[in-house]
């Protein structure tokens, strides 16, 4: 038995969940910063040095909240929603490379948990249906009418726009012949696939927003209409776990939206030194994130029927187009 192996999917796996974690954290201390000077405001500037420590302050606030449940809620659903809404978000990146296998004490390391999986974007499909049942169990078992209705709703809405979301996806799969993501990543050097596939990048940055309930397709959270959605009857921890599953959400699409459009951990025409491939490939997320920011304090929320139409009448049928396409091409390009 490989047990340096074991230690080191222990190390990668315990790496994944704290960046996740504290990337969470400081990415509300990022979108409250860069929203204020969209804003002209300041912004978080008083827990520590530009407001750095106001994620710890928020999270001790949250520790030590009362957290209350509903009497008539459905208590073992209702405590256990949040956790089923959150785990797939921590474990979808597993098969996200971020760099190339570099050599460290005599072993070949790979930059990922498990990036050699040669399913990985098959997994990711799979792993991102799952959050979908925390949010519709959440609406349902805290007995609220406008709960329900906002578990209804957002269910309605992260089940049209995966649809096109999984088919945007298929697109750098065809044109690198593999649903491995290292091969997808490889197969970017020297032309990104955001130039190969710029239908299904569209598709994919706009539905990925929808799928993470982002504005301004933020519907299933709408204070005007629902109070505050699926999570109404949500307090202290509990309503953490949401708020931290929708920002890892956030790093994950980015993530993933890297790996499969942007080249991943390389760069256009040069060749990325071995170690710089996690710089690379996380500085093209921060990127990805910032845009994210940006179009929150840009765009109004939408109208949920035009929301559902735009996933059904728009985007779902520009991706079918696209995978037909992408096939004619392909074709026509290996009988040539």
């Amino acid at each position: 038995m490989d047990y340096w192996l074991f230690l080191e999917w222990f190390l990668k796996a315990i790496f994944l969940v704290l960046f996740l974690t504290i990337g969470f954290a400081y990415l509300t201390w990022f979108e409250r910063r860069v929203l204020a000077r969209f804003q002209v405001r300041i912004g978080p500037n008083r827990a520590g040095w530009q407001g750095l420590l106001q994620p710890i302050a928020d999270a001790v606030k949250l520790i030590f909240k009362e957290e209350l449940t509903p009497t008539a809620a459905s208590k073992a659903i209702f405590v256990i929603a949040p956790l089923i809404t959150v785990l797939p978000a921590l474990i979808i990146t597993a098969v996200i490379p971020w760099g190339e296998k570099v050599t460290l004490f005599g072993r070949t390391i790979s930059m990922g948990l498990a990036s050699d999986v040669n399913i990985g974007v098959l997994y990711i499909i799979a792993v991102t249906s799952i959050s979908v049942y925390g949010i519709t169990l959440a609406g349902w078992a805290s007995n609220n009418k406008y709960a329900l209705l906002g578990g209804l709703r957002s269910t309605a809405q992260m089940i049209s726009y995966e649809l096109a979301l999984g088919l945007a996806m298929i697109g750098p799969v065809m044109v690198a012949g593999s649903l491995q993501i290292t091969a997808i990543v490889n197969a970017q050097q020297p032309v990104w696939f955001i130039v190969l596939q710029p239908l299904a990048f569209g598709i994919y940055f706009v539905a990925s927003i929808a799928e993470i309930n982002r504005a301004p397709f933020d519907m299933p959270e709408a204070e005007q209409e629902l109070t505050a959605g699926y999570h109404t009857e949500y307090s202290g921890m509990k309503f953490a776990v949401f708020f931290m599953a929708e920002y890892i959400k956030m790093i994950c699409i980015a993530m993933i939206g890297t790996s499969l459009f942007l080249g991943g951990f390389h760069l256009p025409f040069i060749a990325t030194p071995g170690l710089w491939g996690p710089v690379v490939f996380f500085g093209k997320v921060i990127v990805w994130l910032f845009v994210l920011v940006w179009i929150r304090a840009t765009l109004p929320r939408i109208r949920y029927d035009r929301l559902m139409a735009l996933g059904w009448k728009v985007l779902f049928p520009l991706a079918v187009f696209n995978v037909l396409i992408t096939s004619v091409v392909l074709v026509f390009l290996e009988g040539s």
